[in-house]
């Protein structure tokens, strides 16, 4: 629970900034900031259920899922042309310079949205430790179908990271098999790597 919390941290941290006015913006930056602004809102509707403040709704998780995954992958770097730096993007040169980072990251989003919305079905982790001590992603002193690992993938399994193959790939079904909250968190992950390296602090 306290790693889905701080999971949920992140994510507001993010959110309020992307939900700040960019003024000025036309264009592929506006389409990509409206992006941005969607996948906001769709935190703000999935939080809740990740906080365990209202029942699982599988329904709910698909809607989420399918967000990120329409604002992510190629829909997402094609929004990125070489030229639209520069305020009022807040995108950072890295962008650009490091364009195959760049891109990875936005992959992978999209694939842990696509496998969110296959795991939807499979319920919380958290859930399930609140109740019999231990979840699907294991607790720091047993093991699991996943591996011993955290809620924020901090340990390593058999396959590498949790849902990545031995190749480095993302492993899909792996992925889907994870709880929902954990896939939550890979998501939340992604988006802090990427805003971290790739967006500029707004003033």
């Amino acid at each position: 629970m306290k790693s889905i919390k701080v999971t949920l941290a992140v994510v507001a941290s993010l959110s309020a900034g992307i939900a700040l006015a960019h003024s000025g913006a036309t264009g592929v930056v506006k389409q990509r900031m409206d992006g941005m602004a969607a996948m906001q809102k769709a935190v703000k509707a999935i939080t809740p259920i990740m906080r365990g403040q209202v029942d699982y709704d599988p329904e709910a998780v698909r809607a989420f899922a399918a967000s990120v995954e329409m604002h992510s992958g190629e829909a997402m770097t094609k929004l990125f042309p070489e030229g639209t730096g520069g305020k009022p993007s807040e995108a950072k040169d890295s962008v650009w310079s490091d364009w195959e980072g760049f891109e990875k990251l936005a992959v992978e989003l999209e694939v842990l949205g696509r496998a969110l919305g296959e795991a939807s079905e499979n319920g919380m982790a958290s859930a399930e430790a609140s109740t019999s001590g231990s979840s699907m992603m294991g607790t720091t002193s047993g093991s699991s179908m996943m591996g011993t690992t955290t809620m924020m993938g901090g340990q390593a399994t058999m396959g590498g990271m949790m849902g990545q193959a031995d190749d480095g790939m993302m492993d899909a079904d792996m992925l889907a098999a994870m709880p929902a909250d954990a896939l939550f968190t890979r998501i939340s992950q992604t988006c802090s790597a990427c805003h971290t390296k790739y967006r500029a602090e707004s003033n």
